[in-house]
């Protein structure tokens, strides 16, 4: 069980990052690896990569460090021309050949290097519905976080790899006021103009505050329709607004008057709303801290957000946590596995 006065630390730097949410880079807007760690090589030479990896993945011994350096220092594109010219090469699926020649967390992020991002995004959400039970988290970090594009391409992957759609699917997985919030994301419908309307976005604040604190019991509707289907421009404005009705952030109102997974759903949303990067920093950051490190978040994160925002995710968890993601990565996981996860992080400050 979280502390609560941890939590309210974490209220509270959220609350300062919601100050300067209109002057910060927003991940939903920047260009594809724009500040990302994982770029395009500029003398890329897809048969000399193969070769290399072939060599390091044949030889006796796999060479763990060629495999880091090729896939780390490759764009998604350039890793997709490698695993086609591979597999023309040696009639082999690179995937299948770092699975039979790695193991445990360090194939893990190597697997997931080398997949296009929206197969990763469909094979996390297939995992996350899998056997008994649904894995929330997965579904809100995810649906949360990405764009409408994101949320297309990972639906079509998704239906490539499970023959149904991933809405057929969640509406067998998800109910009630958290499962209509889940199914408004995976349309990947939502607003995307940049143009604010300060009046709108006012008049979305007081419609929240009157759902909300205002209101005996909670209008839960109101909330999903506004966070779920509103632009991030829009929101970034309506939150501010929102503070100036009400007194307090509207992530506070929503710990206040909601629980459970859509209280989860909509917090995350507020804070990818403010800055993805700090919703990330996060992430990272209770992957590695308390008992054991959860590797699982570690990598589908680390590898997530290495090519799109991992150098604002780095300057956040620095101004978050007085430490450096590169420092906590060193001293939190070992061997191939942090060798490779502090390349993805990309540097030491």
């Amino acid at each position: 069980m979280q502390n609560p006065s941890k939590k309210k630390k974490m209220a509270d730097l959220w609350e300062e990052l919601q100050s300067v949410a209109n002057s910060m880079p927003s991940s939903n807007t920047a260009a594809p690896g724009a500040r990302g760690t994982i770029k395009a090589i500029a003398s890329f030479n897809v048969s000399e990569d193969v070769a290399a990896l072939r060599k390091a993945i044949e030889g006796i011994g796999t060479t763990e460090k060629t495999l880091i350096e090729i896939l780390t220092h490759r764009s998604s594109s350039q890793k997709q021309a490698i695993s086609k010219a591979y597999q023309e090469t040696t009639k082999r699926i690179l995937v299948n050949d770092l699975k039979s020649d790695t193991q445990g967390n360090f194939e893990r992020v190597l697997v997931a290097l080398t997949r296009p991002p929206a197969v990763n995004d469909a094979k996390w959400l297939i995992k996350a519905m899998k056997g008994a039970g649904t894995d929330d988290s997965i579904l809100i970090e995810i649906l949360s976080s990405r764009t409408n594009k994101q949320i297309k391409e990972l639906s079509a992957a998704y239906s490539e790899e499970t023959k149904k759609t991933l809405i057929q699917n969640l509406k067998s997985e998800v109910s009630g006021h958290f499962g209509k919030a889940i199914l408004l994301l995976a349309e990947g419908a939502r607003d995307e103009s940049t143009n604010v309307n300060a009046d709108q976005a006012k008049v979305d604040a007081k419609a929240l505050y009157q759902a909300g604190e205002k209101k005996l019991g909670t209008d839960e509707s109101k909330f999903i329709e506004i966070l779920c289907k509103r632009s991030i421009p829009h929101l970034r404005q309506t939150i501010l607004e929102y503070k100036n009705i009400s007194g307090k952030t509207l992530q506070k109102s929503i710990e206040k008057e909601m629980s459970g997974n859509l209280e989860e759903l909509l917090v995350a949303i507020v804070k990818c709303v403010m800055s993805t990067p700090a919703y990330f920093a996060e992430k990272l950051y209770k992957s590695m801290k308390g008992a054991g490190t959860d590797e699982i978040t570690l990598t589908r994160v680390m590898v997530s957000r290495g090519e799109i925002d991992m150098l604002d995710i780095r300057a956040e968890f620095k101004k978050l946590y007085k430490s450096s993601l590169h420092k906590e990565i060193n001293s939190d996981v070992s061997g191939s596995y942090s060798d490779c996860l502090k390349m993805i992080c990309g540097g030491e400050d």
